[in-house]
């Protein structure tokens, strides 16, 4: 998964301003204890994050 769909999928499910907002400050255990902005920063792949995403809160089937 590209780092654009990554986010274009953050963002159809989030909304623009709440997909940031969420990234920045959701800690995810699946993740290490990081957030979504920590996760790819420290170089996890966009697609392991999004199921660390999808893990954690109910997205559309569309979106998965």
């Amino acid at each position: 998964m590209r780092l654009s769909d990554f986010w274009d999928r953050m963002k159809l499910h989030f909304g623009d301003a709440y997909a940031e907002s969420w990234a920045r400050d959701y800690v995810l255990a699946e993740l290490g204890g990081r957030t979504v902005d920590q996760a790819l920063a420290d170089g996890f792949a966009a697609k392991d994050v999004w199921r660390a995403v999808c893990g954690v809160i109910e997205v559309a089937p569309r979106l998965r």
